[in-house]
């Protein structure tokens, strides 16, 4: 656990002070997107070639045979069998404030 006492606040920092760590936050982010990228590009690249992309289906549909609910709802997802999922939605809302002046609101409020 962090030592409240050690902890820099931002208030207490000068502009210059936040912009620079704005500054060092930016491009530490915009290197995680690159490497995250990169990983992607490298799977999409291994996954073009028909022997892994086969190699993993017949992987998923073995764990599937062996009961594994999760690699049966992938397949099944992919295929483009997921079945819908609904949801209604009904009913009005109640709004106490409704028909209120803002001066009766305004009363509200400062008496908090």
């Amino acid at each position: 656990m962090a030592n409240e006492q050690n902890l820099i606040k931002n208030e207490d920092l000068t502009p210059k002070q936040r912009r620079e760590n704005a500054s060092k936050a930016g491009k530490a982010s915009a290197k995680k997107r690159a490497e995250r990228k990169t990983l992607r590009e490298e799977l999409l690249l291994l996954l073009s070639t028909g022997n892994t992309q086969n190699k993993i289906s017949t992987a998923l549909i073995k764990q599937a045979e062996n009961g594994n609910t999760r690699a049966y709802e992938i397949i099944r997802d992919t295929i483009g069998e997921k079945p819908k999922e609904n949801l209604n939605v009904s009913g009005e809302l109640n709004n106490p404030f409704l028909g209120m002046t803002t001066e009766e609101l305004r009363k509200i409020a400062d008496s908090e």
